[in-house]
């Protein structure tokens, strides 16, 4: 058992077992948390401590070190948090292996299909057919005041300046940023400290929860219908004094929902008490959104900051993203940042400013807009002549109703189709779904409802009907 004492019968070494405590104890010479958590990570890098090792217990250890629990378990959340070691609950902790670097496991790719995938509805991309063209704008993006310039520009004037009366309530601060995701990153990072409680959708993107996962921060999820998050699931996840709401303001991702004026009203009532919790909101699509969206920080500027994405609408290397919000907290990401690129493109920032004001680019935009409504539309309409109701409303996919999530995955990937298992998007709703992608599907009506047959199929699969 974890926490025998020097006489313990566990192996030492590079075996797997229980590290006898006094044995333990003895390689520690400093006993504060810091240095127990060097020793401890220096046996594991060099293999003495072998993956699955079990380790006393936190008391056991305390003791035979004469410092309080408390200073040991500090040394054990540092070690968790780099993924050293991990907890089992009653069954002590054992040793998973050295250092590592977190893994978006929901974002990344699982499987291959090699050269039998046929259609890829895993991936909601832009169609590069439908983006506007880059030539002029970069050219414009070139011309941008202090090129090459080492000074720190959180955002330059011209793209303020197509930015600022598109948003929704008026921001104290603005920030470039490497696309959206990277400004609900920087913002997280910025806000929370591991195991703060972060209220989030149910089900929400994939790489939100890749990205809180990363930040140890404890997910709280609460239930939505097609205007957003529920009032009253909000106010039962606010009793748990979370840190900060992370919700999608429109286009959400997997549900398609947009936030409803009247939605927004309600939260921001809720959120008036609890001025502890401050709001993110993602745009994940930005202008190819159908619909303007609510926005909580009408109600609630001062602790609400809004991410907007404009990769798949105007491009995406062109990897940019605007956060706009309160002072004190844009100030805390532009900080983050200057540990590592210090500062978006000013080249990018002024072409997509560039592309922004300009008239040909816009209406490309909204014809793109269309086109992936059109898209999604016509799969959700033959899907719902097979009996398979999708909801929503807008965005680059749909949100797909299955009986048994593993068997419809795997009647499409016989089929060579790769799909997106909805398990990667909830944190507790259990009713099994898919997620496709629409925004790359064919405009063809034979081979739509061939998809279209396909999904029905996948949606009515079960286990004992694939043997």
């Amino acid at each position: 058992m974890a926490g025998t004492d020097g006489g313990g019968r566990g192996k030492g070494g590079g075996g797997q077992g229980t590290w006898p405590t006094a044995r333990l104890a003895a390689r520690i010479e400093d006993p504060s948390a810091r240095g127990i958590a060097v020793t401890m990570t220096d046996l594991i890098r060099s293999g003495e401590l072998a993956p699955g090792s079990a380790l006393p217990t936190v008391r056991a250890l305390a003791g035979a070190l004469d410092v309080s629990p408390s200073t040991v378990a500090e040394a054990w959340a540092v070690l968790r948090r780099h993924r050293m070691i991990t907890t089992l609950g009653r069954r002590g902790s054992v040793v998973s292996g050295p250092p590592s670097v977190p893994h978006p496991v929901r974002y990344e790719r699982v499987g291959d299909f090699g050269a039998h995938l046929t259609l890829d509805l895993a991936v909601a991309a832009p169609d590069p057919a439908l983006l506007p063209p880059l030539g002029e704008a970069l050219l414009a993006g070139a011309r941008t005041p202090k090129l090459n310039d080492y000074s720190r520009t959180p955002i330059t004037d011209a793209l303020l300046d197509a930015v600022r009366g598109t948003w929704p309530f008026t921001p104290e601060a603005w920030l470039a940023v490497g696309g959206g995701y990277e400004g609900v990153q920087v913002l997280c990072q910025a806000l929370i400290v591991p195991g703060d409680r972060v209220v989030v959708e149910d089900p929400t993107a994939a790489r939100l929860l890749d990205i809180l996962d990363a930040l140890d921060a404890t997910v709280v999820p609460v239930a939505c219908d097609d205007e957003g998050p529920l009032p009253d699931a909000l106010s039962q996840a606010l009793d748990q004094r979370p840190a900060l709401f992370l919700h999608q303001s429109r286009a959400q991702v997997p549900c398609g929902w947009t936030l409803t004026e009247r939605r927004a009203a309600a939260l921001a009532a809720l959120l008036e008490s609890a001025p502890n919790v401050t709001v993110v909101e993602d745009d994940g699509i930005g202008p190819l959104a159908t619909t303007p969206g609510a926005s909580i920080g009408v109600h609630l500027p001062h602790r609400t900051a809004l991410v907007r994405s404009y990769s798949k609408a105007y491009g995406p290397d062109l990897r940019l993203g605007v956060v706009g919000g309160p002072g004190e907290l844009v100030e805390r990401a532009r900080v983050l940042r200057t540990f590592g690129t210090g500062w978006t493109s000013r080249i990018l920032q002024d072409a997509l400013a560039h592309l922004l004001v300009d008239e040909a680019a816009t209406r490309c935009v909204r014809e793109a807009a269309d086109r992936y409504g059109r898209r999604r539309t016509a799969l959700a309409d033959r899907l719902d002549g097979h009996g398979v109701r999708t909801r929503n409303q807008d965005g680059l996919m749909l949100w797909v109703p299955v009986a048994d999530e593993t068997s419809a995955l795997v009647t499409m990937a016989a089929r060579g189709v790769t799909v997106s298992p909805g398990t990667r998007y909830c944190v507790s709703y259990t009713e099994p779904h898919l997620r496709v992608a629409t925004s790359r599907l064919s405009d063809d009506p034979a081979a739509l409802d061939e998809t279209a047959s396909l999904l029905a199929l996948a949606a009515t699969a079960t286990a004992d009907r694939l043997h």
